[in-house]
């Protein structure tokens, strides 16, 4: 018998299964098939994505961000995290990770906490509460669906004390995360709008989501 080494062709734009654009404040919802890989790029730098997941054939299974901490024992998500539901099974793993600080514990903007924080001014801003319920209002789901989320490329460091500050982001233009799903999940995406706070760098700006098929080995 013969052994072959496996051909891996490296992931490409022009071998993406899917290429979306997500302009700057909007929303962004797909579904990724298990073995497959979804790449969450910071195209301009300092722009904070916040996500969710649901397992495609049952909502009522998404991403716990407190069974994934504990899981793992870190507040943060990076290379290796597995994002677990709250029925206990991992959703996705992440494996590539150019940036290194992905918040999980800060949730999502609403204009209810904008008219708190920033005054009433900032009532009828635009903010990732609406995007989430649109998005997911188009898969027969509503606000009540809407869980703690993962902010990626949001830097939200924690003091000793459990205090924590939104500040500067750390991502440059073009950083990116890669997670392969366990199984199939819709990916739900706000492309914050947050301009009161600087996990934007106070200018949103647009993103780019790709999906890769599974990788498969030839061999004999």
């Amino acid at each position: 018998m013969t052994d072959f080494a496996p051909t891996c062709p490296p992931r490409s734009l022009e071998n993406a299964v899917e290429d979306h654009f997500i302009p700057a404040e909007a929303s962004w919802s797909g579904v990724v098939r298990k073995g497959q890989t979804i790449r969450i790029e910071d195209s301009y730098g300092q722009q904070a994505i916040d996500t969710l997941f649901y397992r495609a054939d049952d909502f009522a299974e998404r991403y716990s961000n407190q069974d994934t901490m504990r899981a793992q024992t870190g507040a943060y998500v990076g290379i290796g995290t597995k994002l677990i539901s709250n029925e206990g099974n991992v959703m996705l793993t992440m494996t590539a990770d150019s940036c290194g600080r992905h918040d999980t514990s800060a949730g999502a903007c609403s204009c209810e906490s904008n008219t708190v924080r920033f005054g009433h001014g900032a009532k009828y801003l635009h903010a990732c509460r609406d995007n989430f319920v649109l998005e997911i209002s188009k898969h027969g789901m509503s606000k009540r669906d809407i869980v703690p989320n993962i902010n990626f490329f949001m830097n939200v460091p924690i003091s000793p004390d459990g205090k924590m500050t939104i500040v500067d982001g750390i991502s440059a233009p073009g950083d990116y995360v890669e997670l392969v799903a366990e199984m199939d999940v819709l990916c739900v995406i706000s492309n914050c709008p947050q301009i009161n706070n600087p996990c934007n760098g106070f200018d949103p700006t647009p993103i780019r989501v790709l999906i890769w098929d599974a990788v498969t080995h030839i061999g004999a």
